[in-house]
């Protein structure tokens, strides 16, 4: 491939991903510099309301509700500024001027009738038509990329002030809650409008279309079919939910967004910025370029660690994908193929704790468990699902005879394997040695640990940096054209600094157990020192001049990776608010219920069934949503009903593996034909066909897609129900077994190309290996039932975070008495009542009958749907049977009788 083809594909990638994530337009030098100083403040706004300075102060504190208004202003500002209506590449029907046409003509018509029947809220309708019509006109031309038309500075502004008015008129609101006056109902009505046009501008038409269908509903509740029929809302009432509250736009999925998520995707830019995402590439390859398909699999490797800089799965096809699809092809991946694998691992990157999706910070809240037990229940699916990837590549290039890419040096493999394992042992030794020695530290210095720590951190840095100097320039950077790959160790060594953000940020989410935001933060800080000091250290370690030019640059890079990483959040920013008008409906109308009874007579109460639709219903929304959206709709909708359904089923599924279930569905929304994103991109990248490329990528995925169904039938997946370190070995070791020969069965390949008959014996024991219950559960039932008597006795008996399964009695809104099972999740061991307690469950035991006294609004019992009067009627513990885990022997038996037979089929090898 040609110097000039690469460069031309690496810039059409990179022109892609910007249009669809951080917009088309590139004004000119001084409307750019107003985009940039807007961006730029928008980052420094979220780390002052993260930071602990405005506590100490007494000053600048910003509560969250009007923080979230101002996080959305200015995500809807620089939506307007930076996404034109339409594309000029993107011709064809002018379908959304007429929509807005029509819009505004039926608002103008509501407002007559309104006026004849002297209802207050008509000039609210009058504007909203004569916006509505505004809208039209750019929608109907193409709009120009290099400069940014008056009418959509309007729309910003206006934008930017509906979404602000709550922050700027809070105390007025608050005195008057659910009173709304003429101006209330202006800023919500047109606020409202505006944000659905952001939201197409940014995001496309499906999930503006979904949400205005929510917001119909709403109003047409009473003409509805009696299965969806409810008693309709006003206008008055409506908006006030959606724009006045914190109920709807501005509800958990926005206050996320403000909190959580801004931090960590700034936190991923600035790494970037800094060069880590570059120096994850070279590592890849150098560590796994050599060997067969070794292109493919660097691509695996360095996409689940550019993962850990970006959610984003398009950001990480275009960062990674165009060094890794060339070197691809040139050693013999067809195209599409080539696009695939590294759509298939960079999706998978935003499975990758600790820096996932914008969707797991949204986990956070609507599970109710701390951020660092979703990444515990998140690793080791997302783990094996790489490896399994790596495996699926390992099968292409024997299956098609492929080589590696030669190295400079001519290391065996013994040596550079003796390297490698002498590389991860002291590494983890060294993290055992920063555990307890920090911990000491903390001990013997008290209130001053803050600071030592501080400053061994920065001396690890001085030192980390002193020995990335001492590597050959020829180790510090990979060109798409090489043709021998360096040696390991530089490589690894040449950015070894760079790893100590990332372990700042685990060891305040993990140890110190600090916010997700404030763990960001301090991450994000130590990042900002990265970038000023990175520069000119390396000047000075190698005795070289030009201190004050590095300083500028380094200046300029983090103003930079703090704009990049604004723009990078408006996708995000205008998705959570809009979905948000998805959840308040949500909870105006109880559609939710609905939703469960229209699943449960859909798949006839059979759970598999059930588990497919809700994957189909994920799937079919993926077609045009990002994960974020997709997400939150699934998760309100849909997660309840898994959980409902699954108890109905005498299966009690925790609330964290429903939600990962459509979590791992929506992010194959960038990967499913006809308009997965990152299939687009990595097409881009690799000239290939946009369909096949999906195609073939979602054939990769398969492993993804399936184990959201093992860890529902087998949640030792997730780490629960793991005590000990010999059931976490089995439960690893079986996972990755099963989904290694899985994929084996789905790529028909395992030593040489399977037989139909292999290929079903490869599953079944795929599926003896993945949930060894399936079989066991038919010899006998795995809970037992106890008394409700001994609630308290088996709440202590649980393991630390584990779970109590109950069966809870009540009664639903049309006074039928319903039972069903829960399972309430635990924190750490204690007395039982005192573990309920902190559960959010209160009990009262009157000899046998045990009833609930209250439930604690936000706690996990609240969310589980418990009531205050419910009655339990039982619990039920592990029963006491011989382990599921004994199937894994006549499955391995299968497995090797299955390998011989290939193995004689097999060629000699020359």
């Amino acid at each position: 491939m040609s110097g000039g083809r690469t460069e031309a594909d690496r810039a059409g990638a990179v022109v892609l991903a910007e249009h669809m994530e951080t917009g088309a337009r590139r004004p000119g030098r001084v409307v750019g510099f107003v985009v940039a100083a807007t961006a730029l403040a928008w980052s420094l706004f979220q780390l002052w309301i993260v930071s602990p300075v405005p506590y100490s102060l007494g000053f600048g504190v910003i509560p969250e509700t009007q923080a979230r208004s101002i996080h959305l202003a200015f995500a809807v500002f620089l939506a307007f500024l930076l996404f034109p209506a339409r594309l000029p590449s993107r011709p064809g029907p002018r379908i959304t001027a007429g929509f807005y046409l029509l819009l505004a003509l039926g608002l103008w018509l509501l407002a007559w009738q309104q006026h004849q029947a002297e209802q207050p809220w008509v000039p609210v309708y009058l504007l909203m038509g004569g916006v509505a019509l505004a809208l039209a006109w750019p929608a109907w031309r193409p709009a120009p990329l290099e400069r940014i038309p008056w009418v959509d500075w309007l729309f910003a502004l206006a934008a930017a002030l509906t979404a602000g008015y709550l922050f700027l008129l809070h105390q007025e609101l608050a005195q008057r809650p659910g009173r709304p006056i003429l101006s209330d109902m202006i800023a919500a009505g047109l606020g409202m409008l505006l944000l659905l046009e952001a939201t197409r501008r940014v995001l496309g038409p499906a999930l503006m279309v979904i949400a205005g269908v929510f917001l119909v509903y709403t109003f047409a509740g009473p003409w509805m079919p009696d299965l969806l029929a409810h008693r309709g809302a006003s206008f008055g009432r409506a908006m006030s939910q959606q724009w006045l509250s914190n109920e709807g736009v501005f509800g958990i999925a926005l206050g996320v967004s403000t909190s959580f998520v801004f931090l960590f995707v700034l936190f991923g830019a600035l790494l970037e910025k800094a060069g880590a995402g570059g120096y994850f590439i070279r590592v890849a390859f150098a560590l796994l370029g050599h060997l067969r398909g070794g292109p493919a699999k660097a691509a695996v490797v360095a996409s689940g660690l550019t993962g850990v800089v970006s959610g984003s799965s398009i950001a990480n096809v275009v960062t990674t994908g165009t060094f890794t699809v060339p070197l691809m092809k040139r050693t013999g991946f067809p195209a599409a193929k080539a696009g695939a694998v590294e759509v298939a691992s960079s999706v998978n990157g935003q499975l990758m704790p600790p820096v996932m999706g914008a969707a797991a910070f949204l986990m956070v809240e609507y599970v109710g468990i701390p951020y660092v037990e979703v990444i515990k229940h998140a690793f080791l699916p997302a783990l094996i699902a790489y490896l399994a990837l790596l495996y699926i590549v390992h099968l292409e290039a024997c299956k098609a005879g492929l080589e590696g890419l030669p190295r400079r040096s001519n290391r065996t493999v013994l040596r550079t394997g003796l390297v490698l394992g002498l590389s991860v042992s002291g590494l983890l030794v060294l993290a055992g040695l920063v555990y307890y020695g920090l911990g000491w530290i903390k001990t013997l210095a008290g209130d001053h640990s803050f600071f030592v720590i501080g400053g061994l951190i920065g001396l690890a840095y001085l030192g980390l940096l002193w020995l990335a100097c001492r590597v050959p320039a020829s180790h510090a950077e990979l060109d798409p054209e090489i043709r021998k790959l360096p040696d390991p160790g530089p490589t690894i060594q040449g950015g070894l600094h760079y790893l100590l953000p990332v372990i700042v940020l685990i060891w305040a989410l993990v140890v110190e157990r600090l916010s997700p935001g404030l763990s960001a933060f301090w991450a994000v800080l130590f990042l900002i020192g990265i970038l000023l000091t990175q520069r000119p250290l390396m000047l000075f370690f190698r005795g070289q001049r030009g201190h004050v030019r590095a300083t500028v640059a380094g200046i300029l890079d983090l103003g930079h990776g703090l704009v990049q990483g604004a723009r990078n959040m408006i996708g995000i920013g205008v998705a959570t608010a809009a979905a948000g008008i998805i959840v308040g409906t949500v909870a105006m109308t109880g559609i939710g219920l609905v939703m469960t009874d229209l699943v449960e007579w859909l798949s006839g109460g059979h759970l598999l069934l059930m588990l497919l639709l809700t994957a189909v219903i994920c799937l079919v929304l993926g077609l045009g949503l990002p994960t974020t959206a997709n997400y939150i709709i699934v998760a309100t909708l849909m997660a309840p009903v898994i959980v409902d359904l699954a108890a109905q089923n005498d299966l009690l599924i925790p609330l964290i593996a429903a939600h990962l279930f459509v979590f791992y569905f929506g992010i194959m929304a960038d990967v499913t034909p006809p308009v997965g994103l990152a299939s687009f991109a990595a097409a881009a990248v690799a000239r290939a066909d946009p369909i096949r490329t999906g195609i073939q990528a979602f054939w990769y995925s398969l492993r993804t897609v399936t184990l959201p169904f093992v860890f529902v039938f087998n949640t030792q997946l997730l780490l629960i129900g793991v005590d000990s370190l010999w059931q976490l070995a089995l439960t690893f070791f079986g996972s990755l077994t099963g989904i290694l020969v899985f994929a084996a069965a789905t790529q028909h390949y395992l030593l040489v190309r399977n037989r139909v008959w292999e290929t079903a014996l490869l599953l079944v024991v795929a599926l003896t290996l993945l949930v060894p219950g399936v079989w066991m559960d038919r010899l006998h039932t795995p809970l037992t039932a106890l008394p409700a008597a001994e609630v308290q006795a088996a709440a202590e008996a649980a393991p630390a975070q584990g779970h109590l399964r109950l069966e809870v009695s009540g009664y639903d809104l049309h006074g039928k008495e319903v039972t069903r099972r829960v399972m309430l999740p635990l924190g750490d061991r204690g007395p039982g009542q005192q573990r309920l307690t902190d559960a959010g469950l209160g009990l009262m035991v009157f000899d046998e009958q045990v009833n609930v006294s209250f439930v604690r609004f936000g706690s996990p019992a609240e969310r589980l749907g418990l009531e205050s009067g419910a009655r339990i009627t039982a619990v039920f513990v592990p029963a006491d049977r011989p382990a599921p885990e004994w199937f894994f022997l006549p499955a391995l038996f299968l497995l090797a009788v299955v390998t011989w037979i290939q193995r004689q089929r097999a060629p000699a090898s020359p």
